[in-house]
C-alpha cells in the first residue's frame, strides 16, 4: 500500500489517521497483529521513530494494543471500533457538507444531493 504524505501535516498524525482508516476498512482485522515499526517506517519512507510516536497514540485511543515481546495487535473491542467507524464516518460526511456549502448548496439541496446518491451502483 502506498504511502502519501501532506507536507502541512505532521507525519505521525498522517500515520495514525492511515492506520486507523486500514483498521477500520478490515485490512487489519480485530486481534491481527500489526506490521512491525521498522517494516512501517520502511513502506512508508519515514524514521521509524516517527511511526513508534503514531502506534502509541493508537495505544492511547485503545485502537491497538501491545503485548510484550509479541507486538501490537488490532484491538477486538467491539465498543472501540464501532466508536472508531462511526467517528471516521461523521468526519467524511462533514467534510462532504462543508465543501457543498462552499459551493452554496442549502441543507435541502445537500439533503436531496446525497438521497439521490445512496443506493446507486457504483
Amino acid at each position: 500500500m502506498e504511502w502519501k504524505f501532506i507536507d502541512s501535516i505532521p507525519i505521525y498524525s498522517q500515520i495514525v489517521n492511515e492506520l486507523t482508516v486500514r483498521i477500520a476498512r478490515h485490512d487489519y482485522l480485530p486481534g491481527q497483529k500489526l506490521p512491525s515499526v521498522r517494516d512501517i517506517a520502511a513502506q512508508a519512507c519515514v524514521n521509524p521513530n516517527t511511526v513508534q510516536r503514531a502506534l502509541t497514540e493508537l495505544e492511547r485511543s485503545g485502537l491497538v494494543r501491545t503485548e510484550r515481546t509479541n507486538g501490537r495487535f488490532v484491538t477486538e473491542d467491539e465498543k472501540v471500533l464501532k466508536e472508531i467507524y462511526k467517528s471516521l464516518s461523521s468526519a467524511y460526511i462533514n467534510e462532504m457538507i462543508e465543501k457543498l456549502r462552499n459551493i452554496g448548496m442549502n441543507d435541502t439541496e445537500i439533503m436531496e444531493a446525497i438521497s439521490s446518491c445512496v443506493g446507486k451502483e457504483k
